[in-house]
């Protein structure tokens, strides 16, 4: 059972929680913390799309043209919450073997099933002037409340522990919470999805890529006496 000067508040964001109390005894401190891996239910992903031309013009329509391609595409894959960034564009100077152009750019991103990754990578990313971003390995958001809350009593059993071990060491028995400030959150693992040498006949396979971990710290102060 936790001491009532222990309060611990579990949101869906990180937060910090403080409750100091008075020690009459000695101050400990230690440091908890927890994670959990998780299934990869969905992929964020994201791409660059380019186009050049000799004018802002032409290359803004070429970019059109090229954004329609992939919007097929990304829909036969059932790519879901597909975004479209407002286009951009820059000159590159003129040098002495190629006259100066523009570029016309901009950003596309969602979320798809792992079972398609290789059509992503294949058929997207060999479409023209698409540059493949990392893949981004996504939980089930269902489950982020119950994950947080196993986390933060996870990481809290571990600063208690350490403490009751500082307390042991010095010779001290009882060991009661005094201040607990919660830090953490979901970190994922990316991985570099690129457009594969047609020779290369292994398929890229989304049961390789890296777990989703959620990650949890805490600091724990502790009065020993």
């Amino acid at each position: 059972m936790l001491s009532p000067a222990l309060v611990l508040l579990t949101l869906a964001k990180p937060v910090h929680a403080q409750v100091q109390v008075l020690c009459e005894g000695t101050l400990l401190e230690a440091q908890g913390s927890a994670e959990r891996k998780r299934a990869t239910q969905r992929l964020g992903i994201s791409l660059g799309l380019e186009a050049e031309a000799a004018s802002a013009d032409a290359a803004l329509a070429e970019l059109q043209r090229r954004l329609a391609a992939v919007r097929s595409a990304l829909q036969d894959l059932d790519v879901n919450d597909l975004r479209v960034s407002s286009p951009s564009t820059w000159q590159r100077s003129a040098e002495s073997n190629r006259p100066a152009r523009i570029t016309a750019q901009l950003q596309v991103s969602g979320d798809l099933a792992p079972e398609r990754l290789q059509r992503l990578v294949r058929d997207v990313g060999a479409l023209p002037g698409v540059q493949l971003a990392p893949v981004r390995p996504q939980a089930d958001p269902i489950a982020d409340v119950a994950v947080r809350r196993e986390l933060l009593r996870l990481a809290y059993q571990d600063a208690l522990r350490q403490g009751r071990e500082l307390a042991e060491a010095i010779g001290l028995s009882h060991v009661r919470p005094l201040q607990v400030s919660v830090n953490g959150g979901f970190r994922p693992v990316p991985m570099l999805a690129r457009a594969a040498d047609a020779a290369a006949p292994p398929p890229f396979d989304p049961a390789e890529l890296p777990s989703s971990i959620d990650r949890l710290q805490l600091q724990a102060q502790f009065c020993a006496r």
